[in-house]
């Protein structure tokens, strides 16, 4: 680890010694000058130079002159300024200037210190801080978002032009297709990228409990209500909120956040003055939510507000010719990539359905490669479903397409309907089956009238 540079500037010779001798003994390197020129000078040609310790009063040029320089191009160095007058105007100027802080003269060894370690410390957590961003970024470029097929470059194509807006975009798709990801890649390369990014999965909250998590309470507003909590349109001001989700909200809750996005503004639960702030929204749903507008269980004022652009996600069984990559991908994920995949196992994940989609996927290799502690993956590590004819559809359907096609919902209800059989009725464990939330799943039951 390297040492923390440190630049003194003072003309007290002898102040200037003591300084850069105290320094040098807690283990920084230390730079001493005794005018300001020749300090600016070395900082212009040295490196990371990581804290500027300047005299108030100098030669020529002034300490705010001096902390006004640097932070001209070396905008990251930290600067505390020495003043021999502890007024509080020096102090403000200073702050305001970009100072980190100011210590007062005369000052003891251990007071010097303790700033200086402050002042570094700010330091080294914004770089971090800048690194996390950084990475994230890289993560969540829309490029790494895995897939080749025509369906995926189209939505690739799609998300490269969406994410230099502020409008706000619906993401449909089926459980499992990875709307979050694509909501990440959307804010990671947006005008919004500096700002927080907020996820809120909205069928995992009660009803009862969403409206204060998503705009937050005033104490006392409600029983248990001990102190004020910010909601999560608060948290995500200035970034990005994700309403996963959304249409298992209900219609009072949509009310609210149609309110945010036309009035830039919401009010607590319990409390009486709004609180601006400017959010990109992001929504998903595997729902059809024009459906669901014509049923009246979706506002439709929302549904078209939310609905600026959309983004629709391919199934998994849709676009097959991507789990080569897929599983190459999360081959590397799980430290596993030299590991050798049988040609028994290729044919079982191109014949199954993927009613879960990708993280089905997911959860198959990580099953394989992590539990078991394989190399090599054999069809004898599969889950039964990938192996059994009856597990690839879930409709007695054959291994080879049928020549005069299928018809897709006859397809899904008899996945449904398998589900409930193999789950004796149990609803949570037969949307587990299928990758669905149990909410998603009786919709669907309600859509194809099958009864528990």
């Amino acid at each position: 680890m390297r040492k923390s540079k440190i630049l003194v500037i003072d003309d007290d010779s002898s102040l200037l010694r003591v300084t850069e001798y105290s320094l040098k003994e807690k283990g920084y390197a230390v730079f001493a000058f005794p005018e300001p020129k020749s300090a600016l000078d070395f900082l212009r040609k040295e490196e990371e130079i990581d804290l500027v310790l300047s005299d108030l009063a100098l030669p020529g040029m002034d300490g705010i002159a001096v902390l006004k320089e640097v932070k001209k191009f070396a905008s990251q160095t930290k600067v505390i300024i020495i003043t021999a007058f502890a007024t509080v105007e020096t102090a403000v100027e200073a702050m305001k200037q970009g100072a980190s802080d100011y210590i007062t003269k005369p000052f003891s060894q251990d007071e010097l210190v303790l700033v200086v370690k402050k002042a570094l410390k700010e330091k080294f957590l914004e770089e971090e801080n800048q690194n996390l961003k950084f990475q994230l970024q890289e993560k969540y470029r829309f490029e790494n978002i895995v897939g080749e097929s025509s369906r995926m470059q189209q939505v690739f194509e799609l998300i490269a032009k969406v994410s230099q807006t502020n409008s706000n975009v619906l993401i449909l798709g089926e459980s499992g297709t990875g709307k979050e990801l694509v909501a990440k890649a959307l804010h990671y390369n947006s005008p919004f990228k500096e700002g927080p990014f907020v996820a809120v999965q909205s069928a995992a909250i009660p009803i009862n409990l969403l409206e204060s998590e998503l705009f937050g309470y005033e104490k006392g507003a409600f029983s248990g209500a001990y102190k004020t909590k910010a909601g999560m349109f608060e948290l995500a001001d200035g970034g990005s909120i994700f309403l996963d989700e959304i249409g298992e909200m209900s219609l009072e809750t949509q009310a609210k956040i149609l309110r945010v996005i036309q009035e830039k503004e919401f009010t607590p639960v319990g409390g009486t003055k709004p609180i601006k702030v400017q959010v990109r929204i992001i929504a998903a749903t595997n729902l059809d939510l024009e459906k669901q507008v014509k049923e009246k269980k979706f506002r439709e004022d929302l549904y078209y507000r939310l609905n600026v652009i959309a983004i629709n996600l391919p199934p998994l069984r849709e676009r097959k010719e991507d789990i080569p990559l897929l599983v190459e991908f999360l081959l590397k994920k799980y430290n596993q990539p030299d590991s050798k995949i049988s040609q028994e196992v290729w044919n079982a994940f191109h014949k199954y359905f993927w009613p879960g989609n990708v993280r089905e996927l997911e959860n198959i290799m990580e099953r394989a490669l992590v539990l078991k502690n394989k190399k090599n993956l054999s069809i004898e590590d599969l889950p039964a479903k990938l192996t059994q004819d009856a597990g690839l559809t879930g409709n007695d359907f054959l291994n080879e397409f049928p020549e005069g096609g299928v018809k897709l919902e006859e397809l899904e209800k008899g996945l449904i309907q398998k589900a409930l059989q193999k789950s004796q009725g149990n609803q949570t464990q037969a949307a587990k089956l299928l990758g669905l939330t149990r909410a998603t799943l009786i919709y669907r039951m309600e859509k194809f009238n099958l009864q528990p």
